[in-house]
């Protein structure tokens, strides 16, 4: 099937998705900071980038998009129909890079969360209370998604 619009068009949106900053990424932060927990953004000093960085307790979060991030069994991700051989190497890629990044966090002794898209659209209370749970506990990775 052909792409609905012109590859100006297509670019022109493409450019325009965001890398940090996301909706769910900001939920999740402002639900976080109202709960009275502190963090750095984005810290470039550490593998990964990641979103959220809370020092006290060795821990990092990352917020991952179901599309993006290739989220397997979601229903927020689908490998796109044309030009398939690219969007599931690229999904592959991002995988692989995703788990590179976490090990190498883990490695220096951080502690490591994922949180999905869907996880904070569905039942964003119940991700944020397992995210606190999460930081004052003593576990050492936390893997959230919509179940």
């Amino acid at each position: 099937m052909p792409d609905v619009v012109s590859p100006e068009v297509r670019s022109r949106m493409m450019a325009g998705i965001r890398g940090k900053d996301t909706k769910p990424e900001l939920l999740l932060r402002k639900a976080l900071h109202r709960d009275g927990f502190r963090y750095r953004l984005h810290a470039r000093n550490l593998p990964g980038r990641p979103d959220m960085v809370f020092p006290r307790y060795k821990a990092a979060v990352f917020v991952h998009g179901c599309f993006w991030h290739g989220h397997e069994g979601c229903s927020y991700f689908k490998v796109p129909a044309t030009r398939r051989e690219f969007w599931e190497a690229k999904f592959a890629a991002n995988r692989e890079r995703d788990a590179r990044r976490r090990l190498e966090l883990e490695e220096a002794g951080w502690r490591t969360a994922v949180i999905w898209e869907c996880a904070t659209r569905r039942c964003l209370a119940q991700t944020v209370r397992d995210v606190e749970t999460w930081l004052v506990g003593e576990e050492r990775r936390l893997n959230r998604a919509w179940e």
